[in-house]
């Protein structure tokens, strides 16, 4: 009975484990719409993105969370620079997630990389944890830069 017990254990984990890889692996990488909030300016808004250098007024900006031994965080650094200079009006800003703990945890960033996608009025629009495909943020900052109508 008791080596039955344990062989039920071990099913349960490996199906439990695996579940959670594969969840984790279709939210890896992804751009997210971030829920709708009223439109703020970044002053008044989020004091941690101005404090962080996010700017009102530009088109869009890409705020990445990085830390000092994250290997996939200079994979983002490299999409979202090349975005940065592929697309007017937008900037890219690199953080060190250990030395901005208390804006780590007022924007709700749970690990590294995280890219946060704010638009001109300072509100975060979409956010990707791990590295997102250059087409993805691309896609993600169309919206923004349109010209108004």
């Amino acid at each position: 009975m008791g080596a039955l017990t344990g062989l039920g254990v071990a099913g349960v984990t490996i199906v439990a484990a695996t579940a959670f890889g594969l969840w984790r692996r279709a939210r890896d990488g992804r751009l997210r719409a971030e829920p709708a909030a009223p439109a703020e300016p970044a002053e008044a808004g989020h004091p941690a993105l101005a404090a962080l250098g996010v700017e009102a007024g530009t088109p869009a900006t890409l705020l990445q969370f990085s830390s000092a031994f994250c290997a996939p965080c200079r994979a983002v650094r490299r999409v979202c620079a090349d975005v940065a200079q592929t697309l007017d009006g937008v900037r890219h800003i690199e953080v060190d997630a250990e030395s901005h703990l208390e804006a780590v945890r007022e924007l709700g960033i749970w690990r590294t990389p995280t890219v946060l996608v704010v638009d001109r009025t300072g509100r975060i629009v979409q956010r990707a944890s791990g590295v997102p495909a250059k087409g993805q943020v691309i896609a993600a900052l169309a919206p923004l830069l349109e010209p108004a109508a």
